[in-house]
């Protein structure tokens, strides 16, 4: 564990090398043979071995570099590595589509990529390329440098890291991450809970997400061990923990409710080593978490809450010790400031939430068109709204503007409408979200056909599929003559949200 004598400046630098070099740091049920144990010292020389490589080809500090690829080992080592040579990394969500890809690999000013093979060819053929699990020039094995390398130490807000994630406007927008801010969420984190080093933490979740890497880089802190799948399937999820004796699992719900459908896999499975279980990036609801308790009884549930941009340490236990409500996302943490924010009321008991820590962004980068929403006071304005009960417990109750979530990823109803208008015989759409238990919710569409033509649902949605990520498709899509308009002229999404919900329960009563 980190201590007044191991006070890393390195994001990248957070290994303790004092502590055993030979306990596993990564089971990695990813790559090309699986499974592969990665001990500390084998993790550690190989972020050194990046750093080295990277120096000595000529970057310069403040460089980015890109990582485009699925769990394994090789992305934490990257990961690290770029950040100890001084540069800036940028996970990249892979499951955008390739033109989205090459605009945050333009945006960010990539100068490298690293990328797995699944991923090579979604990589500009203008960029060098390092792949892990490839063999020959590009090979991850042939770009290490090995030997010793002594991280750099950061200048005050010094970037770190860029996490992508999309805005109001759709187009994506680089989240940019200090050093010093990221570290405060490890050492706070790792203080409010001795005893880390002894777990063993299941990471299903990407590892461009902000759920993952915090979670990975708190385990490496605290010199505990890494269970980490490639992607989230439920039954290789149950099976990992049986195996391989997971003690925390983090998840966004909707993976938690996959795997509680897994139910003859789970009759014959072995979860009793599991001892606590985050859930975050999207609202858990009351009947999921009654039947995560069902499961685990015996396990510590936690519901939290965090965001890109304002980082995962908001909310935490009662310092009074007073339960935690069970969709409640916890009392706010003791170094960090909150506020509900309703119009000039700034001790809502409903509102906006804007939060101040240290892990706040240091802003948007190459977004001179778009201010960063920190007040003048410097809180981060979130866009969720909350409600607080008597007990000063903090509830989700929805976003501020149109987005909503599916599966932990954000979903803007205009990069879909405008995504399905390019469709030769869509005139105009509209996306609403509808309730789903295993996603939380899904977007489905309506839509108004071009004149003359007669198009398909299957053919719209297989046109989706193909133009955006898959978890943006429309679950279902009509055909409607004219959009409903509130009083603004602007599409009024109640009543589509309505006029949807009512679709769908005609449909479950067969008529």
């Amino acid at each position: 564990m980190i201590s007044q004598t191991y006070d890393p400046k390195n994001l990248g630098d957070l290994i303790d090398r004092r502590q055993d070099s030979q306990k596993l740091a990564v089971i990695d049920l990813g790559g090309e043979e699986v499974p592969r144990e990665v001990t500390y010292a084998a993790l550690d020389a190989a972020a050194n071995g990046v750093a080295r490589a990277l120096s000595a080809r000529g970057f310069s500090r403040g460089d980015r570099v890109a990582i485009l690829a699925a769990n394994r080992s090789e992305y934490l080592a990257a990961y690290f590595g770029i950040m100890r040579a001084g540069l800036v990394a940028v996970p990249v969500n892979f499951k955008f589509p390739r033109g989205t890809i090459d605009f945050i690999l333009k945006d960010c000013g990539a100068r490298l990529v690293f990328c797995d093979p699944a991923r090579r060819d979604d990589c500009p053929a203008d960029l060098p390329v390092v792949c892990f699990g490839a063999h020959g020039a590009e090979s991850f094995d042939d770009f290490l440098d090995p030997g010793p390398f002594d991280a750099v130490v950061p200048a005050d807000r010094e970037p770190a890291m860029f996490l992508y994630t999309s805005g109001s406007t759709g187009t994506p927008k680089g989240v940019v991450l200090s050093h010093q801010s990221h570290l405060w969420v490890v050492k706070t984190r790792l203080a409010g809970a001795p005893g880390m080093a002894a777990h063993r933490f299941l990471i299903a979740a990407p590892l461009y997400h902000m759920n993952a890497l915090a979670l990975a880089k708190l385990a490496c802190a605290a010199h505990a061990t890494v269970i980490l799948l490639p992607q989230f399937t439920a039954a290789a999820y149950v099976e990992a923990i049986d195996r391989y004796k997971a003690t925390w699992l983090t998840a966004v719900p909707p993976m938690m409710a996959m795997m509680l459908r897994e139910r003859e896999l789970l009759a014959r499975t072995d979860l009793s080593s599991v001892e606590l279980v985050r859930m975050g990036s999207a609202p858990v609801s009351a009947s999921l978490m009654a039947g995560i308790k069902a499961l685990l009884p015996h396990a510590v549930i936690t519901n939290a809450y965090g965001t890109t941009e304002g980082g995962p340490v908001v909310f935490g236990p009662h310092p009074q010790g007073l339960k935690q409500p069970d969709t409640s996302v916890g009392h706010p943490h003791p170094q960090v400031a909150v506020r509900l924010v309703d119009g000039d009321d700034r001790d809502a008991v409903e509102g906006a939430l804007e939060m101040k820590s240290p892990a706040i962004m240091n802003g948007y980068h190459n977004r001179p068109d778009l201010p960063p929403p920190i007040t003048a006071d410097g809180f981060y304005k979130t866009g969720d709204v909350f409600r607080r009960d008597e007990n000063g417990f903090y509830t989700f109750v929805g976003r501020t503007d149109d987005m909503f979530v599916s599966g932990g990823e954000n979903i803007f109803p205009g990069d879909v409408e405008r995504m399905l208008e390019r469709h030769p015989d869509v005139a105009q759409a509209a996306v609403v979200p509808v309730d789903d238990e295993i996603k939380g919710q899904k977007p489905v569409a309506f839509v108004i056909p071009r004149a003359g033509s007669t198009p398909d649902p299957e053919d719209i949605k297989r046109f989706a599929l193909a133009h955006a990520p898959a978890y943006q498709h429309p679950r279902f899509v009509w055909f409607i003559d004219r959009l409903p308009l509130a009083s603004t002229n602007k599409i009024d999404r109640g009543a589509l949200h309505r006029d949807a919900e009512a679709r769908l329960a005609q449909d479950r009563k067969g008529g």
